[in-house]
């Protein structure tokens, strides 16, 4: 049996070039991930076109713990455990919608939609004992950047805004690919693979694996999609830490930023359908912002600990054990008038290509990260390896450590980042 090289302590389970194997495998491990990662940060739970209108909610998790978020009469959005005060039944059991408030279906205590109790049934028996006041759902600190809803547990936990730091600038570029319209949901799936959740948190942050595992589809789609993936030798794909365990793999560097379109790159002949549809209402220029963003922003951007801003969707995760993870992946396009309809439906088409259960690309993915979850299970006491281009990486202008795409700098980032959490009593 191979020895372990690394001591119990969380904190020596990571190493600059490679981290211990049982952090993919082991219970304990993934319990203490629950409380002082995820119950301690900022973590993803809704896009504001979620939840467009007064009472609308969405169910979803934080961590392993149900949360409703709504927005309230005034606009203003809530984060709330899904856990009646009462006896702790669920208040909720609907994905999303819009309703007056929420009532518990045990004993029908109701609460508004900011999570304040209302009611209580037959109160003849509560005299002197039940203050309403102290009685109501329990509240996450809820913020928003850029149209994206962040909750915590951590009521002392630092502004949203300075967790993100520099990611703030990646996520402004991001949500450029609105053609200049805001961006919306447009749908959505999800499906559970057998693994650990951060096998798939380096996924989104792996040039590496791209032209192995996605062969298929690069053989699928045209020669321009193709050559624009083809990444592997470019030295301007590159991958920089922006801090906090958030990292960007620019994989298409010149559609970093949208609106730097010199006008030279021509727009790809399989969208000349959108081009004519779209020419009948907008000029040139907008009809090229709109269909020059159809594959999104060129680059993967990765928010500690739980979503991917993934070039043109959102890859959000979800740990449930040690060794099973829910994923839900995110259509989005421009929340404009009907005249750009046409635009998502052909951005959803994309989409189902790459990232849908019968596409092209996710399902290789899925089977990467079953495999890697079955084979730690050999040699539990080998290292995972993160060194690629350790060597080689530098910090740049903007005191970001950078690498090529191909490099794992993403990885270490985000492994960084938990074992400073982990360390945390």
């Amino acid at each position: 049996m191979t020895a372990d090289i690394f001591a119990d302590a969380p904190a020596d389970l990571v190493r600059d070039d490679r981290v211990a194997g049982r952090v993919y495998t082991d219970p304990d491990l993934f319990e203490r991930e629950m409380a002082l990662i995820f119950e301690r940060t900022w973590v993803w739970v809704a896009h504001e076109s979620e939840l467009p209108q007064p009472g609308c909610f969405k169910s979803t998790h934080v961590g392993r713990q149900p949360v409703v978020v709504t927005r309230d009469r005034a606009g203003n959005l809530h984060t709330l455990l899904n856990r009646c005060r009462h006896r702790g039944a669920s208040v909720c059991e609907k994905p999303r919608g819009r309703v007056n408030g929420f009532t518990c279906p045990y004993h029908a205590w109701s609460y508004g939609l900011d999570g304040a109790l209302r009611g209580v049934p037959y109160p003849g028996g509560y005299e002197g004992v039940l203050d309403k006041r102290e009685m109501s759902l329990r509240k996450l600190r809820t913020e928003t950047y850029g149209g994206f809803v962040f909750a915590t547990f951590d009521a002392e936990i630092e502004p949203l805004a300075d967790f993100l730091g520099d990611a703030r600038l990646w996520i402004d570029r991001f949500v450029k690919q609105g053609g200049g319209y805001p961006i919306k949901v447009l749908g959505k799936h999800q499906f559970k693979f057998r693994g650990n959740w951060k096998i798939q948190l380096e996924n989104s942050t792996d040039g590496y694996h791209f032209p192995i595992v996605h062969r298929s589809w690069m053989a699928s789609v045209d020669a321009e999609t193709a050559d624009m993936m083809s990444f592997m030798n470019d030295p301007a794909a590159i991958t920089h830490d922006l801090g906090n365990g958030h990292s960007v793999m620019q994989m298409v560097p010149e559609h970093s930023d949208l609106d730097a379109d010199d006008g030279t790159e021509p727009l790809q002949g399989r969208f000349s359908h959108v081009v004519e549809e779209l020419s009948k209402t907008f000029d040139d220029a907008q009809v090229r912002r709109l269909v020059r963003a159809m594959h999104g922003t060129g680059f993967n951007l990765n928010l500690f600990p739980n979503i991917s801003l993934s070039s043109a969707f959102l890859r959000v995760l979800r740990p449930v054990s040690a060794d099973e993870t829910w994923i839900e992946h995110v259509a989005i396009g421009p929340d404009g008038p009907p005249e750009v309809e046409i635009v998502n439906r052909e951005r959803l088409r994309i989409h189902e290509h790459f990232q849908g259960p019968f596409g092209f690309g996710t399902p290789d993915d899925a089977e990467g990260w079953d495999r890697v979850q079955r084979g730690a299970q050999a040699a539990p006491g080998m290292p995972i390896m993160v060194n690629r281009g350790l060597g080689r990486e530098e910090v740049n202008a903007a005191g970001w450590p950078t690498s090529h795409v191909t490099d794992e700098t993403g990885m270490r980032a985000a492994y960084q980042q938990w074992k400073q959490m982990m360390s945390h009593d």
